[in-house]
């Protein structure tokens, strides 16, 4: 999660906004390098975040600044909740562990740290996190899979376009809604209400990859009481804090051809790059190199 963050710290695009007191300090400013605006933020933050090392200025104290302004995001991040309720969605046993791809610059930076691998113990079960991801996750089929059994519910439509109501295709999303979403079976029986029940999952797990997090940090006295937030401790102060997911408008049943057809673009480009680069022809120097033979000499 460290390295997520940094990660996203040093291309935030539009897709990480920093706000103080209401302005916007962070994020958009696609043109200047991240090193100007870390230092820039860090400006800003040092009141909040002052280094426990004790430097005021410098490039080291820009860095312990976002240092530890990622630390207290991350602690917030798993901080646990028992409000919401996607907790309810059981998806089984979690896994061993990610895979790591080999180009990722994340495998470079355990290597530094002298990891052969990534340690996973899993998120907290109360954590926003944890609960975001279990709606994701309802995602089973993947668009591939999707789109048949989308086609399958058009053409009922199709026939019978007065049940467009009754399958609840345009709302309300109600607890009737919300009790279909907790069939996690995969075994198709062939039915209209299989393929409508995985459709309606993916806009679900497709609104969760793509909603917004916002988190509010106040500082606090060590002594203050924080009007019952919950509070991080960070090295030299207490935020208190809150969190809110934002951009939960469920993704249009229209929008799915979109996203199939969007996927065979992304699965097409690749496949062309990757072509490209088989077929580029190998260079002069290593034609005459192919039987050259290296000899190793005792230093």
């Amino acid at each position: 999660m460290y390295f997520a963050l940094k990660s996203l710290l040093q291309e935030a695009q539009n897709n990480l906004k920093i706000f103080k007191n209401g302005e916007l300090i962070y994020g958009c400013k696609d043109a200047r390098s991240p090193a100007v605006d870390w230092r820039e933020l860090a400006h800003h933050l040092k009141p909040f975040f002052y280094p426990s090392n004790g430097l005021a200025s410098g490039p080291h104290c820009a860095r312990a600044v976002i240092r530890e302004l990622v630390r207290v995001i991350t602690r917030v991040l798993l901080s646990g909740s028992d409000k919401g309720r996607a907790s309810a969605l059981k998806l089984g046993p979690g896994s061993p562990g990610p895979c790591v791809c080999e180009a990722s610059p994340f495998s470079r930076s355990l290597r530094h740290q002298g990891k052969s691998s990534l340690e996973h113990s899993g998120l907290p079960k109360g954590c926003l996190l944890y609960q975001t991801l279990q709606v994701q996750m309802l995602d089973l089929l993947d668009i591939e899979g999707l789109y048949p059994l989308y086609r399958r519910v058009e053409r009922y439509l199709e026939e019978f376009p007065e049940q467009r109501k009754a399958l609840q295709i345009d709302g309300p999303y109600d607890e009737a809604f919300y009790q279909k979403l907790l069939d996690l079976s995969t075994e198709d029986d062939g039915t209209v209400a299989f393929a409508l029940t995985k459709v309606q999952q993916y806009r679900v797990a497709m609104t969760a990859k793509d909603c917004s997090i916002m988190i509010a940090l106040s500082p606090c006295l060590q002594d203050a009481s924080s009007d019952q937030r919950p509070v991080v401790p960070a090295s030299r102060s207490r935020f208190a804090f809150s969190v809110s997911v934002l951009d939960l408008d469920l993704k249009p049943y229209e929008s799915i051809p979109h996203q199939y057809r969007l996927d065979g673009k992304i699965v097409s480009y690749y496949s062309k790059a990757v072509r490209a680069k088989d077929a580029a022809p190998v260079s002069a120097r290593l034609k005459e190199s192919e039987d050259c033979t290296l000899v190793l000499h005792k230093v």
